[in-house]
């Protein structure tokens, strides 16, 4: 399987996602590629760092590609791996458009702001555009880096909106903003790895796991 992560709008927790998923998919034995797509390279350091962690966690194989070539050269390694999984950045760029031509499920993280809530007229674009070439393409929106403050209903909001959107679909799982997160990028893990673990936030990614790798 074929799964993209990306958006318009950078600081959503894209690279979160994506590593913390394939550090599960790779803990479950299958045999994963994770694909740095952005510039910053966030992912490739990440993968990295789990080469080097002291934890001896489960490797996950990490290459960068950009370009325009990207389409084709996911197809080849398609062949190779059983799933791939692809940070594409925040911005819409040739990765984030090849992504989605050859993505089986795209997953959109967005902040329960109207600023990221404006960049999804445009996402749902590139999505339909993306379509025309891919048709068995399906794109969620996962809202994310929500505050674990209660009193807070921005991520009420978000949802709301989002009902406007004719080639997004929106996830069932909410991603909060919790030090684990950032924890476990340091040193190359996910969350399940954490000693102390977080229960919180591996209920939250584990929901989000099932959700992408259902059938």
């Amino acid at each position: 399987m074929i799964i993209l992560i990306g958006g318009e709008k950078g600081g959503t927790g894209k690279t979160t996602l994506a590593t913390n998923l394939a550090a599960k998919r790779a803990l479950a034995g299958r045999d994963v590629l994770l694909i740095d797509t952005d510039q910053q390279g966030s992912a490739n350091y990440w993968a990295q760092s789990r080469d080097e962690s002291e934890a001896k966690p489960r490797r996950v194989a990490c290459v960068q590609k950009f370009g325009k070539g990207l389409q084709s050269e996911v197809q080849d390694l398609a062949k190779r791996y059983q799933d791939i999984i692809i940070d594409a950045g925040g911005r819409d760029s040739v990765e984030l458009r090849a992504g989605l031509v050859v993505a089986d499920k795209a997953y959109i993280p967005i902040q329960p702001s109207q600023f990221d809530i404006w960049t999804l007229d445009r996402m749902d674009e590139l999505v339909s555009s993306a379509q025309g070439f891919n048709p068995n393409l399906r794109a969620w929106v996962v809202i994310s880096r929500v505050s674990t403050n209660p009193s807070v209903h921005e991520s009420q909001d978000a949802q709301d909106i989002l009902a406007e959107f004719s080639h997004l679909i929106l996830s069932g799982v909410v991603i909060r903003d919790r030090i684990a997160y950032r924890k476990a990028a340091r040193d190359g893990l996910c969350v399940d790895e954490l000693k102390p673990k977080d229960p919180k936030a591996s209920e939250e990614i584990e929901a989000l796991y099932q959700e992408v790798f259902s059938e």
